[in-house]
């Protein structure tokens, strides 16, 4: 099972053309029957279909260019089956690749949320002369594969860096 493909490049792109409020920010609850988790949001964002068909939840800061955009995704493995974490990046970063991009690893380290034990990883992903910074977990559950993401400008993503990890923080896994 890969997240790859989950459309990178329409990341990229809507990540810069999206606005951007991702300052200290009030958080709003956030529960769905559908979803495997709930989490706390910004207050004021939106969110946003991509037309990836992946599951989960996709919000931006605001309607108008750039933006902040966090993705809290998800898909089901099949029969308890085991993963490797450090496939599972692999494959994204191939995906990545894939669309034309340039894609330079950060930081790589292990980090827990809401009881759940994954692997984080930073990049900077540039097409031509733009470029944002990603922040990408990955963890996995009994049922599920989480793949959760912030993207954003290099210049803001120490900013909304903060606020990803208030958000992170909330989730609760069920």
């Amino acid at each position: 099972m890969k997240m790859s493909a989950v459309l990178p490049h329409v990341l990229l792109t809507a990540a810069l053309i999206l606005p951007h409020t991702a300052a200290a920010q009030t958080l709003v609850p956030f529960s769905d029957p559908k979803l495997p988790y709930s989490f706390s949001h910004p207050q004021g964002w939106l969110g946003v279909e991509l037309g990836d068909k992946t599951s989960g939840v996709s919000m931006v800061s605001g309607k108008t260019p750039p933006a902040t955009m966090i993705r809290l995704l998800y898909a089901p493995k099949a029969g308890g089956q085991t993963l490797n974490l450090t496939e599972q990046f692999t494959g994204y970063e191939q995906g990545l690749k894939s669309t034309g991009v340039s894609v330079r690893p950060q930081s790589s380290y292990p980090v827990s949320y809401g009881g759940l034990r994954g692997m984080e990883r930073e990049y900077i992903v540039s097409s031509g002369k733009k470029s944002i910074k990603m922040r990408v977990w990955f963890a996995q559950g009994n049922k599920n594969l989480y793949y959760f993401q912030l993207s954003d400008t290099v210049e803001r993503y120490p900013t909304s860096s903060l606020l990803f990890t208030k958000v992170m923080r909330t989730v609760r896994f069920k």
